[in-house]
């Protein structure tokens, strides 16, 4: 049994479904705040929340459980820099509860949902696993911080994890099943398909001036289907004796907003109307990452490195969800 913690969320749900593809029995942990239980359509449900300790360890009494998904986090970097206690609560502290949960019922396998926000601002570009991290907002720190604590806990205790860097997860599965679905919404492909859609009257561009080919910054999409393939992969390889690690994951190629906004445009049909609006603090003009340690590690092999497929999954599930 694998325990999903985080498995009703975007990249959780799609996680969730290929472990059910590939033979896994599963049970989702999810408190719902901005998971949707419609997306957990495999395996078992549990609602509840890494807060609660003792419902943890219930949980892990329940059901014989081999090896831990962790997705479960506040991810709005804005919001981060406001509220910071909320990030240093949820992400970090809950996950010391998971941890100590999983250590007093002897699970020492642990997959974790890290991000490329734990380099900060890049000093080399495209990024690999020994760039500097420096985080410059709560939400990369709290992702950092986990990532220590995964190391000493490794040290101390003999558990083993993986911790997985992602650079900007898009796309919707290939299925039309499970998609993109926050609230509110923050990330740009979904943003453009919901003006397509006449959800919304235009998309705002934050910046066109930086120093780029055309103006707007770059950025690294990676399928959510890639992003599941490497969990499963990273799983087998903690089953099958892996040392602890963590891994880059991204396509290597990087788009501009305008690039991607045109992009959509074209897939859709339809004249996504943009609005140009002061840049944001702490965005760099671009990040790229290099993923070549998991596709050597791992034997991951990303299937989805056009922009246009991953626009175009992303597109078919948000007409068939409207």
């Amino acid at each position: 049994m694998i325990l999903v913690v985080g498995g009703a969320g975007y990249i959780g749900s799609h996680v969730n479904k290929m472990l059910a593809v590939k033979g896994h029995q599963t049970v989702v942990f999810d408190n719902l705040i901005y998971g949707h239980r419609e997306f957990v359509k495999w395996g078992s449900f549990v609602l509840g929340d890494l807060a609660d300790l003792e419902q943890l360890r219930s949980l892990f009494k329940k059901y014989r459980i081999k090896a831990v998904m962790h997705f479960a986090a506040f991810a709005y970097v804005g919001e981060s820099v406001t509220d910071p206690q909320k990030y240093y609560l949820n992400n970090l502290r809950n996950s010391l509860n998971l941890l100590q949960a999983m250590i007093e019922a002897n699970v020492d396998k642990i997959i974790f949902s890290s991000t490329c926000a734990t380099y900060g601002t890049p000093v080399t570009i495209p990024i690999d696993e020994s760039h500097p991290q420096v985080p410059i907002n709560p939400y990369g720190q709290s992702k950092l911080m986990v990532e220590h604590i995964l190391a000493d806990y490794s040290r101390a205790y003999g558990l083993n994890y993986v911790s997985l860097r992602y650079f900007n997860a898009a796309g919707a599965d290939p299925d039309g099943e499970i998609g993109e679905a926050h609230n509110p919404e923050t990330h740009l492909i979904p943003l453009a398909l919901d003006v397509a859609l006449n959800k919304s009257e235009c998309i705002k561009i934050f910046g066109h001036d930086y120093d780029t080919p055309d103006g707007t910054c770059i950025r690294d999409y990676i399928h959510v289907t890639d992003l599941a393939s490497a969990h499963l992969l990273a799983l087998e390889y903690l089953i099958g004796g892996g040392k602890s690690d963590y891994f880059n994951l991204g396509n290597g190629n990087g788009f501009s907003v305008n690039e991607v906004i045109n992009k959509a445009r074209i897939i859709t049909g339809k004249n996504i109307r943009v609005e140009i609006a002061g840049r944001r603090e702490g965005d760099p003009p671009v990040l790229v990452g290099l993923a070549e340690k998991a596709k050597a590690v791992l034997n991951w092999k990303p299937s989805y490195s056009e922009l246009s497929d991953i626009i175009t999954t992303a597109w078919l599930w948000h007409k068939a969800a409207r």
